[in-house]
């Protein structure tokens, strides 16, 4: 490992008990440190690490401060209000005679032995290894060491064991799998709630530039924690120890004579990292910065928003913010915001990117008598994102519902894993800012992060299950629905209206968010011929006509309801004369009682929804316009749809040569389109099925090459990155000789000569890098009309088998695959295979820019990529090696 990868690879990582650790390449400066480290470990630990006495001295620490290329090496290092900075940890690894192989070997400070150090010192050291081209990671353990055999074992790797006279030889496989990702989440998922407890149930706060003056940030926010009737303890910090509200005031954290959980500074930006270092130093592990003027204001913020982000994490501590709304958690009586008004407690989760968006939707929700278990306004999100609160809302019994509102994405990968898992259990709404080009350019300088391409958000969104609501009105609708409705067994909804008009409109607007309106079955419709007046309507949507009273709503949504062919009803009511909004929404609501479908209501009245439809447990969901009901079902629909899809493995892929990709992806130094043969050469090592060609230098190697590969032939231009179509620059169909002389002649060197494939259907498949989300895997139909045609579906990689199968059988390309209007079908297996082997591609060579095979021909038992261009970007380096 060379000085200029040492400096990118620093990482903070979070252990068993929520502190954090930093994790870096060791400097020449570190010796003091080393050697401190050393001599503090206990005979026993000296013992395990080196199998014997070991002297500590210059030559034990020498080789971690000298960087080679076939070694690297790890520190950890944690800040204490005792002992300042501190070495904790040390691991090493030492490639062999073969390079794909290393010996691996680390040490832990006693007094952390048992806290996950280990864990996180081995996963990252296999990341750092991984990326210099090691495979294996072999370590010699003593028989008696039980505690690292288990860090061993415990880590998620592939592990082999022999055990010869007192030490065991452990080999494992570090290369990234299912299996690894799954521990490496399990360990997130314990360190992070431990982290964030702090933040949820403090027992003490303290609030930092709480002034006693009305209407100033510090002194709002404290009044609102004393308002909410917080269950612990508030002090408010201020320089001048005034008093706040009544309550005693100090000049300083360092002066409160009891432990602060939590942390929230209100002052102005230059004096907050010297706040929150007092504040650290006192043993403070929770910290939210409300205070602006941070990244989102340019670079001198993005200077002091790292300076204090080092801070916290120097200290073992989490933030939230900075600039930012505040916390709140209504259930323990914390509203450490400056909101207007207390949260109303209930089951929903709130994380908000945005302040005044969170405030806005916290309006509309109090409209609607939605309750809350917490809501965190990230703001800038340095620290704490809407990963992290994901983290904790899984296993937190208060929540039911989470909703996010985002404007960029950190590690979206992380995200995508995390959001499948919880939304097996909790359904996750999400509003996504930044859905045109100029609104991700606001979403960048408010939020000073890269918005993520909304094909990406829209393909991660739904391989994940998360709900994408296009607005705030949306938002707000489909947490109405999934907060108080079950979800619908299927798309089969009803229509019951007293105005045809509004009816149809609903109709419409069933359709467009993808409902069905089937006929009612004839036991149904009889029932209703029974009830209703002759010139009602008992088909769907079914209208009552504007005579309709309680009685008639009453009546008739049961039997809607009892009608095996719906899944959930749609209730529409226009005041007329002889029948008031009240009456009608009391009647609905009994009927709806004890209903196990989800029952929407629409009363178009002057006065709104009424008091009836709002109150907590209702019955029903209440919406004010059809559409906004028929969008919130459709909502719903989607997350029963994706319960009932299978979550997906990994795919094993076979019959690649990585090291000839890599070689041909490494020889490559700037930015360029691939020429025929070395596309042809990346995509062959990951056996990616191609058309026989030949690539030429004039008119008669051209005739050559089509008299070898047979007729008909093509012709092509095989001048790098070429849109061939369109440029003149492919013949097709060549019989004889002359005319792919003619042909050739005419596109001019250098040239590709295939054969003419006959059959199949024409396919598009491609990766594409996003700079946010890493690749994205495109497929859909294919040929000169790909792009007048559309429908071409795009997915996160890596992708599971589910992933692939979706892309392949859905939209219209599943339909050409399936055998359009009599055709015959395409191998459905062999273009699965091909989405898999392109993901991997991809996934491994993220020089990858993009890569097109169109077309790909879909063929009865096969598929052969016929077209190919494959663009090469050097990759950016990596920031952190923390890529999980």
């Amino acid at each position: 490992m060379n000085a200029a990868s040492q400096e990118l690879n620093v990482v903070d990582v979070i252990l068993r008990d929520g502190a954090t650790m930093r994790l870096r390449p060791p400097q020449t400066d570190d010796a003091a440190g080393l050697l401190s480290f050393f001599a503090g470990l206990s005979a026993d630990s000296m013992r395990s690490r080196f199998h014997g006495v070991r002297r500590v001295d210059d030559s034990l620490i020498e080789h971690f401060l000298l960087p080679a290329a076939d070694r690297g090496a790890l520190i950890g290092s944690v800040e204490t209000a005792a002992d300042g900075l501190r070495v904790v940890a040390i691991g090493e690894y030492a490639c062999l005679r073969d390079p794909s192989v290393a010996e691996v070997a680390f040490t832990v400070a006693d007094d952390l032995q048992g806290h996950g150090v280990g864990a996180r010192l081995l996963e990252q050291l296999a990341a750092l290894a991984g990326r210099e081209g090691v495979e294996t990671f072999v370590a010699d353990v003593l028989a008696d060491n039980h505690a690292m055999l288990r860090v061993f074992a415990d880590a998620g790797y592939d592990v082999v064991r022999k055990t010869e006279g007192g030490e065991v030889e452990v080999r494992l496989a570090i290369a990234r799998s299912t299996a690894l990702l799954a521990r490496v989440d399990a360990r997130d998922h314990e360190a992070v709630g431990a982290s964030l407890r702090p933040f949820f149930q403090p027992a003490t706060v303290a609030v930092i530039g709480a002034s006693p003056r009305r209407g100033s940030i510090g002194g709002e926010l404290f009044r609102n924690i004393l308002q909410a009737d917080f269950q612990g303890a508030a002090y408010p910090v201020n320089r001048t120890a005034e008093p706040v509200a009544g309550v005693r005031a100090f000049s300083s954290v360092a002066e409160i004579d009891a432990p602060i959980d939590l942390a929230v500074i209100c002052l102005p930006a230059a004096r907050v990292v010297d706040a929150a270092r007092i504040a650290l130093a006192t043993g403070v592990r929770a910290l939210c910065v409300i205070s602006s003027g941070f990244a989102e204001v340019g670079r001198d913020g993005l200077e002091r928003q790292e300076e204090l982000l080092a801070l916290v994490r120097s200290h073992g501590a989490r933030l939230i913010g900075p600039n930012c709304l505040g916390i709140a958690v209504p259930g323990i009586g914390l509203n450490a915001t400056f909101a207007p008004r207390a949260l109303p407690p209930g089951r929903i989760a709130f994380s908000s990117q945005s302040g005044a968006l969170g405030l806005a939707l916290l309006e509309k929700a109090a409209e609607r008598n939605l309750g809350f278990s917490a809501f965190v306004s990230i703001g800038n999100k340095a620290d704490v994102s809407s990963n992290d609160l994901l983290e904790w809302w899984e296993d937190d019994d208060e929540t039911e519902l989470i909703l996010l509102y985002l404007e960029s994405f950190g590690n979206p990968r992380k995200f995508g894993r995390l959001a499948a898992r919880v939304a097996r259990h909790k359904p996750i709404l999400a509003l996504k800012a930044g859905t045109t080009e100029v609104g991700a350019r606001a979403a960048s300088s408010h939020t000073a992060a890269l918005a993520g391409s909304e094909v990406a958000v829209d393909a991660l969104f739904r391989q994940s299950g998360v709900l994408r609501a296009r607005t705030l009105e949306e938002l707000v609708d489909a947490a109405t629905l999934l907060s108080s409705q079950p979800l619908p067994r299927g798309r089969r909804t009803a229509v019951l209206s007293n105005a045809g008009g509004l009816g149809i409109l609903c109709a419409d607007a069933c359709g467009a968010a993808g409902l069905a309106l089937e006929p009612l079955e004839d036991r149904t419709r009889r029932a209703l011929e029974a009830e209703l007046p002759a010139d009602a309507s008992v088909a769907n949507p079914v209208d009552v006509l504007g005579s309709a009273t309680a009685a008639t709503y009453a009546t008739v949504l049961p039997l809607l309801l009892a009608d095996p062919g719906v899944d959930s009803v749609i209730v529409l009511f226009v005041p007329p004369v002889v029948a008031t909004a009240d009456d009608v929404a009391a009647a609905i609501a009994e009927a709806a009682v004890g209903a196990e479908k989800p029952v929407l209501v629409v009363i178009v009245s002057a006065d709104g929804i009424p008091a009836r439809l709002r109150e907590s447990g209702s019955p029903v969901a209440s919406f004010l316009y059809p559409e906004s009901a028929a969008r919130a079902l459709g909502l719903a629909a989607d997350r029963a749809d994706w319960l009932g899809r299978a979550a997906g493995s990994a795919t094993p892929v076979e019959g690649v040569d990585r090291v000839e990709g890599r070689r041909l992806v490494e020889s490559v130094t700037d930015e360029r389109w691939l020429s025929p043969a070395e596309a042809r050469t990346l995509l062959a090592a990951y056996g990616i099925p191609l058309v026989p060609e030949r690539v030429v230098l004039s008119a008669e190697e051209a005739v050559l090459a089509a008299e070898e590969l047979g007729f008909p032939a093509v012709v092509k231009s095989a001048v790098p990155g070429r849109h061939k179509t369109e440029s003149g620059g492919v013949a097709l169909g060549l019989m004889t000789a002359e005319a792919v002389r003619t042909a050739a002649l005419r596109i001019g060197a250098p040239l590709i000569v295939q054969p003419m494939i006959k059959g199949g259907v024409e396919l598009l498949a491609g990766v594409v890098q996003d700079p946010v989300f890493g690749p994205l895997v495109a497929f859909g139909p294919g040929g000169v009309f790909a792009e007048l045609i559309g429908d071409t579906r795009f997915a996160v990689a890596p992708l599971t088998d589910v992933d692939a199968a979706e892309l392949v059988h859905g939209g219209k390309a599943g339909k050409l695959v399936a055998g359009f209007r009599g055709a015959a079908p395409a191998d459905a297996a062999a273009l699965t295979d091909l989405v898999h082997r392109l993901a991997l591609l991809a996934e491994e060579n993220p020089e990858i820019a993009e890569l097109d095979l169109n077309p790909v021909l879909g063929l009865g038992e096969s598929c052969l990529a016929v077209d190919m261009r494959i663009r090469l970007r050097p990759a950016r380096p990596v920031a952190s090696i923390k890529g999980w």
